[in-house]
Parts: structure tokens; C-alpha cells; sequence
């Protein structure tokens, strides 16, 4: 079933984080993916390969709270509410987080990535 396959890839890609793995990230992450982050700044690929790669940003939790995959053909939105903690750029941050993803299925490969991607803070 598809939105078992958007699940796991989803666990692969949140261990990648966890573990600066970019040659995972590479494969799970499109070429022309657009980030927005929690600041509205957005990143492409290299630039987020590169915090992983760099160790700007390293990730110690990303835990999963609430996930919904919806599915619209050959495209599946993930959202998911997260606990993250970790630092960037030497600054230790821990806040609760809601990410948007776009996967699309590419043809013919039939490779899922992620294409877009949103994420913001979740205020109490």
C-alpha cells in the first residue's frame, strides 16, 4: 500500500536527520525541492544537504506526535506534528513543530522524494 511505503520513507528520512546521513538525504530529497523554514526563509537542496553535511544543524530528537498522509495520485502530503531538539549554529533549540511535505513519485523510476517541504513552530 502507498501510504505505508510515504510512512516509511518518512521514518527513513527522519533517521537521515538524526544522523546527518546526506548520502540518504540525497536520495530521499529532489534535485528542485523548495524549503520553507519556520523563519519563511527559503533553502533549496544544497543549502539543507550542506547544514546536515557541515554540521550546522544537528538534529538529538525528532519525535513523531501526530502524522497524516493523504494521497492525490502519484503525490502524497505528509503532515506531521514533531518534538524536535538539537542545535544550529552552535545554539541549543528543543519546540514542537509542524512540517508539510510534498512527495511525488517520479516517472518512470517510480522513486518517491520529497519535492516541497514547510515547517512552523507550534505556539501553545
Amino acid at each position: 500500500m502507498v501510504i505505508t511505503l510515504i510512512e516509511q520513507l518518512e521514518e527513513k528520512l527522519r533517521q537521515a536527520m538524526l544522523k546527518n546521513d546526506v548520502s540518504a538525504l540525497e536520495e530521499l530529497i529532489a534535485d528542485e525541492v523548495v524549503f520553507t523554514t519556520h523563519t519563511g526563509e527559503l533553502i533549496d537542496k544544497q543549502m539543507d544537504l550542506e547544514a546536515h553535511r557541515s554540521d550546522i544543524q544537528k538534529l538529538v530528537l525528532l519525535q513523531s506526535k501526530q502524522q497524516r498522509v493523504q494521497l492525490y495520485g502519484n503525490t502524497a502530503v505528509v503532515t506531521v506534528k514533531m518534538e524536535v531538539a538539537g542545535t544550529y549554529e552552535g545554539k541549543a533549540f528543543a519546540d514542537i513543530y509542524r512540517y508539510t511535505r510534498v512527495w511525488v513519485q517520479s516517472q518512470p523510476q517510480g522513486n518517491w522524494q520529497v519535492v516541497a517541504a514547510h515547517v512552523s513552530q507550534v505556539l501553545d
